[in-house]
């Protein structure tokens, strides 16, 4: 420690953004709810034995930013925690679903983005 001056710690926050997810957020904060605030260990074990498809996409963005954590800032694993996780509305497609007597249906093909911040424990 510096004489005289108080050195703080400095908190690491790596993370790691999925545009364009073709899964609805609905679906996909179901998914981010069940992990959020969790150790990176415990949430990919979450996630892996998940059967939801937001499960798998999920799980790639989280592991992308710890590759991220790992590679950029030199972070050890095992301490990494999800600081901040969180599902914004992407992209709406509208498509159009025929219907009998001439009449059709509106289908909205909705899309997120997941964004993923992680931390060290310190």
């Amino acid at each position: 420690m510096i004489e005289g001056r108080n050195v703080e710690y400095v908190e690491m926050l790596v993370g790691a953004t999925a545009r364009k997810l073709p899964l609805s957020p609905q679906k996909a904060r179901l998914v981010v709810d069940q992990i959020r605030g969790k150790s990176v260990d415990d949430a990919l074990n979450t996630l892996s034995f998940g059967t939801q498809k937001g499960a798998r996409l999920v799980r790639k963005v989280l592991e992308s930013a710890i590759h991220n954590a790992e590679h950029n800032e030199g972070a050890d694993i095992d301490e990494l925690v999800i600081a901040e996780i969180y599902v914004n509305a992407g992209a709406t497609m509208k498509r159009i679903r025929p219907r009998a007597r001439g009449r059709a249906d509106r289908v909205l093909k909705r899309s997120c983005h997941v964004t993923v911040t992680l931390t060290d424990e310190g």
